[in-house]
């Protein structure tokens, strides 16, 4: 899946290129899909380590303010996968990185006058709320001692501006060519039989067809195994059925469960109307080397200039920073509950990429809202209703003006993942406060049931350095691959490995 991209805009009509779904490429060092992006020349960025941030009276911060509360927020987060990588077993489960943070920040400022110092905390505290645009969960949310799973490959964090449709396109071409791929057909059940030294699948579909296989790779999300454990046949075992149901995901219950949910909203205007520099900037040279930027553990962060291979010699670029954040905001009516919002300005991106589009990433409670919208509202209305949602910060912008038509978006999308059942009603594996096993849930997905003849593939199985991503996704991939090729006995240099792909769990379990 990749994310839209606009390719052109006339006469009021919005055209995107590619679907909805992942950004990023996550870490550079032995990444698969960067290769892949190289292969197809796939069009990356690299971020420039400037972030706009308004307060929670929609102030904007002096971009040296904005700076030091990043970096304070960020030297936080590498202590706590310092700590929770050092004490993770004595670590309580009820513990969430929320009380770290809290912790962390009463030590801070101790050096200025009491009320600056309490200002300041409190600032740090609100920006400290971006964290669950990385993982689709409020950061109250967040196991401390499974925290050391958010950590990902080191390396760079390129940003696709020219979308994932290119890679997508060559990871399809086998099964493409090969014409297997069945549009329209929903697994209903997957029956297991036979023996473990020759187990016999039968797939049932929605239609009422039966496809019988000799093994079964499923690759769905986990949010859709959790609701549908009761499609195999016998049940799964216990403990692998505790594992799919003990990981955060997709929003459960809307009434009782916080969703671990990460949504895109796309929003284009006529032109850039806010793509100036910010006033006061320092030249991002000043940004020393021990920065927390550069030297956190890599994580899958969305909406923070992270790991970037921007040159610190250059001069800061003429657009506005690429990276926005409206903390804590208390000016929406739309929004009393205060939800964070951040955001990507898209009009930053490389010349040939650039487009006039503001990139929200919405999480939690407040991704749930968009989608009840989405599904409330009939399509031709949904820019209109989107649009006031998030009126109050695009017109924090620089330039805005309400009367103007260059500041009225002519296109609004969201990608609504708490609404589609086959994504499970939800974004990617997360790890919540209470979870005890973390760590072992996701190897015994990871194993799966080879003695049966399933096994598991996906973000939520993946090498632990790589969930939640699309590398994750891939290799979990080649580790069953590889597994399976060992159990019929193909050579070894027939058998796909990338790195940590392959693991050492046995052919049969």
């Amino acid at each position: 899946m990749t994310s839209p991209i606009l390719t052109a805009y006339s006469s009021g009509k919005v055209e995107y290129k590619g679907i909805c779904g992942p950004n990023w490429i996550h870490g550079t060092d032995d990444n698969p899909i960067l290769e892949l992006a190289n292969q197809t020349n796939t069009k990356l960025h690299a971020w420039e380590e400037r972030a706009a941030v308004f307060n929670q009276h929609g102030r904007l911060f002096p971009f040296s303010e904005a700076k030091e509360i990043t970096e304070s927020f960020w030297g936080i987060i590498m202590d706590a996968f310092k700590y929770s990588n050092d004490h993770s077993a004595a670590i309580p489960a009820s513990r969430s990185l929320w009380d770290f943070i809290q912790e962390k920040a009463k030590q801070q400022y101790h050096n200025l006058p009491d009320a600056e110092a309490e200002r300041k905390r409190e600032d740090l505290l609100q920006v400290s709320e971006m964290w669950g645009a990385f993982t689709g969960s409020p950061v109250q949310k967040q196991s401390l001692k499974f925290f050391w799973l958010e950590e990902c490959i080191e390396g760079e964090n390129p940003f696709c501006a020219e979308t994932y449709y290119k890679i997508l396109h060559r990871i399809a071409e086998p099964v493409a060519k090969a014409d297997i791929i069945r549009y329209g057909h929903k697994v209903t059940s997957v029956v297991c039989s036979g023996s473990e030294e020759a187990p016999q699948i039968s797939v049932e579909t929605s239609n009422g067809q039966k496809h019988a296989f000799d093994e079964v790779v499923v690759t769905t999300p986990l949010g859709w195994l959790k609701r549908n454990v009761n499609v195999f046949s016998p049940p799964l075992p216990l403990r692998l059925q505790q594992a799919i149901h003990a990981i955060g995901y997709g929003n459960l219950d809307k009434v009782c469960a916080l969703p671990f949910l990460l949504q895109q909203v796309y929003i284009t205007f006529p032109t850039a109307f806010w793509d100036v520099p910010l006033d006061n900037e320092e030249s991002i040279s000043s940004t020393t080397h021990d920065n927390p930027l550069k030297t956190v553990p890599n994580t899958t962060a969305t909406t923070a200039p992270l790991h970037q291979s921007s040159d610190p010699s250059k001069p800061a670029s003429p657009c506005f920073a690429g990276f926005i954040q409206w903390a804590t905001p208390h000016y929406a009516p739309d929004n009393p509950q205060h939800w964070n919002q951040e955001g990507i300005n898209l009009a930053a991106l490389s010349s040939s990429c650039a487009h006039p589009t503001l990139l929200f990433y919405v999480f939690g409670s407040c991704a749930l809202h968009i989608a009840e919208i989405a599904a409330s509202t009939p399509p031709a209305q949904q820019t209109e209703i989107i649009t006031k949602f998030f009126q109050p910060y695009f017109s924090r912008l620089p330039n805005y003006d309400a009367a103007s038509a260059d500041c009225t978006p002519v296109e609004a999308l969201a990608t609504v993942w708490a609404n589609d059942e086959h994504a499970g009603y939800g974004s990617y594996s997360n790890f919540p406060v209470g979870i005890e096993e973390a760590d072992r849930d996701i190897e015994v997905m990871r194993e799966g049931v080879p003695e049966r003849g399933l096994w598991f593939a996906g973000e939520h199985t993946a090498p632990f350095i790589a969930l939640g991503t699309v590398t994750g996704a891939w290799w979990s991939g080649e580790g069953v691959a590889g597994r399976m090729c060992k159990l019929y006995g193909m050579k070894e240099e027939n058998v796909v490995s990338s790195g940590n792909a392959v693991d050492t769990i046995g052919a049969r379990g």
